[in-house]
């Protein structure tokens, strides 16, 4: 026996952790500004007729694959859009026949809900644009989330 009592060392060392992936916690300032812009594309509906859902759906699908930031809130904007794009046709639908039914009572019940959506549609996308370029990762409220 030896009288070196040392224990050998274990020849085995574990791979070193990936790289993070860009974007993955902290987003650079372009993938920031992008996320602003990927949120307030959603504004071009007002001039564009369903531009709210086209403008983020195109950003995203350009930029999704470089930055998992703007692959999240690229697909938080698109579902957003679409959530409220299902809602105001919903209420569209409601909303003649309810109104003709009623002799126009039901008016009093569907313009504030149409009001509500319009609101939503307009200050959401911007909190969401300013979330976005502040890094931080924006969720909408009451929001379908159909894509994932």
């Amino acid at each position: 026996m030896s009288e070196n009592n040392e224990v050998p060392q274990n020849p085995y060392t574990p791979p070193a952790a990936p790289a993070e992936p860009s974007g993955a916690l902290t987003p650079d300032s372009g993938e920031r500004q992008f996320g602003l812009f990927l949120h307030l594309s959603a504004l071009l509906g007002f001039l564009v007729p369903f531009a709210n859902l086209i403008a983020p759906l195109v950003m995203w699908q350009i930029k999704k694959n470089e930055s998992i930031f703007i692959d999240d809130q690229g697909k938080e904007a698109v579902n957003f859009q679409i959530t409220l794009t299902l809602a105001a046709i919903v209420l569209a639908i409601v909303a003649f026949p309810l109104i003709f039914l009623t002799l126009g009572l039901a008016t009093f019940l569907i313009a504030p809900l149409g009001l509500a959506l319009l609101v939503a549609a307009v200050v959401l996308p911007i909190i969401a644009g300013i979330k976005a370029n502040e890094g931080v990762a924006y969720r909408y409220p009451l929001s379908l989330r159909l894509i994932k």
